[in-house]
């Protein structure tokens, strides 16, 4: 059996940081002495973060931050890679955890949805009678997404609170199941539909990534792979043979799960190999002529 030597780790926690500007400049020096890499967010709400490293970079820091009375708790997922999955790191201070701008205080440690394992989640998605809101951003969901979930017309997570209320209001008598990576989306998201008047809200513990690692459910239910923010791009999920591939070429529709960025726009696309080799990993014909004008004048 193959044995892995670096890991990514991917944790949260809501909790009050009296100083977060001065916390984020030494977590930053303490990571880059510690020579991992990653993405960290820190705001006066908590930490949120993703970061990959050797296991022996991995285990200090987790048992670093876990001696922070703050974050004596903090649940790691962990994964297992084949090298750093971030090329740099940073540790950056935000006015939010994650983007939402709803213009009231949403703290998931007073007001959050019910927890369910991800036994208890499976259960619930075979309920007819539910709504299953995918809460993540939509080319998140176009790569991989639990069998019968909603698809959020939403390119940021800001956009959630007005596409909510014109897609679902009529709807805050039924149970609404959520879900993201990680969970961190759901924490702020199930706070706002109880604030909306959503009265039976549950969110899956520890997001899609807990969820794929559960020996009782082995990801059943999902299809597709999990869109990761990292070098990776998506991890599988679904370990049983009902796993099967949801996306579609950006140019030819054919079944694929492979994305890519288009060297111009940027636009992250789901790509075949024989696409990406054709169209040189442009999206289009514009991009392409667009580069080609810049590069030769």
């Amino acid at each position: 059996m193959e044995q892995h030597v670096y890991r990514v780790l991917l944790f949260y926690k809501f909790v009050r940081i009296d100083n977060p500007e001065q916390f984020t400049a030494e977590h930053l020096q303490y990571c880059k002495d510690l020579r991992v890499k990653g993405r960290i967010l820190i705001a006066s709400e908590g930490i949120n973060g993703t970061l990959s490293g050797t296991i022996e970079q991995t285990e200090r820091y987790m048992r670093d931050l876990r001696a922070n009375p703050l974050f004596s708790d903090i649940v790691f997922k962990i994964d297992e890679a084949d090298g750093h999955t971030f090329k740099k790191m940073f540790v950056r201070h935000k006015k939010e955890l994650v983007t939402f701008r709803y213009g009231k205080e949403l703290d998931p440690n007073r007001v959050s949805g019910k927890r369910l394992s991800p036994a208890e989640f499976y259960e619930q998605l075979q309920n007819e009678d539910v709504i299953v809101l995918d809460g993540r951003n939509d080319y998140e969901y176009d790569i991989g997404h639990f069998r019968g979930a909603i698809r959020p017309e939403v390119e940021s997570f800001r956009e959630f609170p007005e596409w909510i209320r014109n897609n679902l209001s009529g709807y805050k008598d039924k149970k609404v199941l959520t879900y993201c990576t990680g969970g961190i989306r759901c924490e702020k998201l199930t706070g706002f539909l109880l604030s909306e008047g959503f009265s039976d809200v549950a969110q899956l513990e520890g997001g899609i990534v807990t969820y794929g690692k559960d020996p009782q459910v082995q990801g059943r239910l999902f299809d597709g792979k999990c869109y990761v923010f990292d070098e990776r791009i998506s991890v599988p999920i679904n370990r049983t043979e009902e796993d099967v591939v949801i996306g579609h070429c950006y140019h030819c529709g054919t079944s694929h799960d492979r994305y890519i960025n288009c060297p111009v726009c940027n636009l992250q696309h789901i790509c075949c190999e024989e696409c990406e080799a054709e169209h040189h990993g442009f999206c289009s014909d514009a991009c392409k002529e667009s580069f080609v004008t810049v590069k030769h004048g």
